[in-house]
């Protein structure tokens, strides 16, 4: 295997590729998903909502041909919603989340989203840390919304994503990362 495709081989910056998610990558995304929660999400809900492409959007980041992460987006009307983020425990630390987010706010303001919101576990100091960097703060909790594991969610909310204050804020978060993003397939 390619030095660059084993994880933790190395943590030189690596060409990151985000792409739609199609049903060939659905396999890696559950295993990646069940490195973190007991009870994800099934195959089939990703099928269902993968057909559902004028209003979501679910992507996967690629080095090589190794899916290492997931996210997927909910429009309606003036709010985005982040369904899901994962990344491939060996492949955390290497800002894969940050490229997910990137494109998933930007998708969320080209389509006219103005607020950008989420749920995340209220434990998941990296995952909350992100999310702040995007302009979310928490805006309350959903009590026991983690059954499986008995934990709370943290609501986060971003208002004004379409404006220039924002973009400006999401070009200053690329420009941050070791590597540049290919982006395929997206629009």
């Amino acid at each position: 295997m390619r030095a660059d495709l084993v994880p933790g081989a190395s943590q030189a910056p690596v060409v990151v590729t985000i792409t739609p998610m199609r049903r060939r990558h659905l396999r890696a995304v559950i295993r990646i998903e069940e490195q973190a929660v007991e009870h994800g999400w099934s195959i089939g809900l990703y099928l269902a909502e993968l057909r559902r492409e004028a209003d979501r959007l679910y992507v996967v980041a690629r080095v090589g041909s190794a899916v290492v992460g997931y996210a997927g987006l909910l429009l309606q009307g003036e709010d985005a919603h982040v369904t899901t983020l994962g990344v491939d425990q060996h492949w955390r630390g290497r800002r894969i989340a940050t490229r997910l987010m990137l494109v998933l706010a930007r998708h969320a303001a080209a389509r006219g989203a103005a607020n950008l919101t989420l749920e995340v576990r209220a434990s998941n100091d990296p995952a909350v840390k992100l999310y702040r960097r995007f302009g979310l703060g928490p805006a309350g909790i959903r009590k026991n919304y983690y059954a499986d594991i008995g934990e709370d969610a943290l609501i986060m909310w971003g208002h004004e994503i379409d404006g220039a204050a924002y973009a400006a804020r999401l070009a200053s978060i690329e420009a941050d990362l070791p590597t540049t993003t290919v982006l395929e397939g997206l629009s």
